[in-house]
């Protein structure tokens, strides 16, 4: 696992929270909501390739 990858959903987090607050404390929720799952969906996308790449390198492993 790479420490960059780690670092990346960190900074996607902390950008996140941020955008969050600031967007509730100015009354738009609905927009804060959207925030937070599209951060969300970032994070899973980057995950998943992470998934599909550690499945591609184990199928080269055992040579399927």
């Amino acid at each position: 696992m790479d420490v960059d990858l780690i670092f990346k959903v960190a900074a996607i987090g902390i950008i996140v929270t941020v955008l969050n607050q600031v967007l509730v404390r100015s009354g738009r929720e609905e927009q804060a909501m959207l925030t937070t799952l599209t951060g969300l969906v970032v994070v899973l996308i980057m995950v998943v390739n992470m998934v599909a790449d550690l499945f591609s390198t184990v199928k080269s492993v055992f040579g399927l």
